[in-house]
């Protein structure tokens, strides 16, 4: 029987609580700013590269959950 209790979103979950911050739906520019640390910019340039693939959603929101969870299992940084 499947474990009810693990998290959806294992990896941007540890990263919240690390931070102290909770689960919302969707995320602002300025809220995943907030999140990893960096400026709005970095956010906006991670987009333009396609690091980040934006939405369109209501609001300023601009990422799921699910879009920040992806963003974090593909960062892995290759060593040469």
């Amino acid at each position: 029987m499947p474990d009810v209790n693990l998290p959806a979103y294992p990896l941007l979950e540890q990263i919240l609580k690390l931070k102290g911050f909770s689960l919302q739906p969707m995320y602002s520019n300025r809220e995943v700013a907030e999140i990893f640390g960096v400026s709005i910019r970095a956010i906006q340039d991670r987009i333009k590269r396609g690091g980040l693939t934006p939405r369109n959603l209501p609001g300023r929101a601009r990422f799921l959950p699910l879009d920040l969870e992806q963003f974090l299992a593909n960062s892995l940084k290759t060593i040469r």
